[in-house]
């Protein structure tokens, strides 16, 4: 029987500054919203989303391939991280894209009718 440790809040790596630069990005909930707009913005949360959810996937992979591992392919694996997340969310993702574009119009409704 294997030991596994239980998902805790601080056994999680969270990269802090990219919800910050995501915070920054979003979308303008006024009535006159675009509606691609708010479906893209859907699509880059789903993509930053999926990021994160690979970089705790292979978090505990070794890097000792054949390029040595380092500081530099550790690096490189967090840009490959990212990649994979907006790759994966550009051909249709795994359905978070959705569910957000849905909320964004939502809001955006709920917005229209208190002006």
């Amino acid at each position: 029987m294997s030991a596994l440790n239980p998902i805790t809040s601080g056994s999680l790596p969270i990269d802090t500054s990219a919800i910050a630069n995501q915070a920054a990005k979003r979308p303008n909930l006024t009535p006159t919203a675009d509606p691609a707009a708010a479906r893209k913005t859907a699509q880059e949360f789903e993509g930053f989303f999926l990021s994160q959810m690979f970089q705790s996937m292979f978090q505990g992979i070794k890097t000792d391939g054949p390029f040595g591992g380092g500081h530099g392919e550790d690096m490189f694996r967090g840009m490959l991280m990212q990649e994979y997340g907006k790759s994966v969310a550009q051909k249709g993702g795994v359905g978070i894209a959705d569910a957000v574009y849905k909320q964004i119009l939502l809001m955006q409704e709920k917005n229209s009718e208190k002006v």
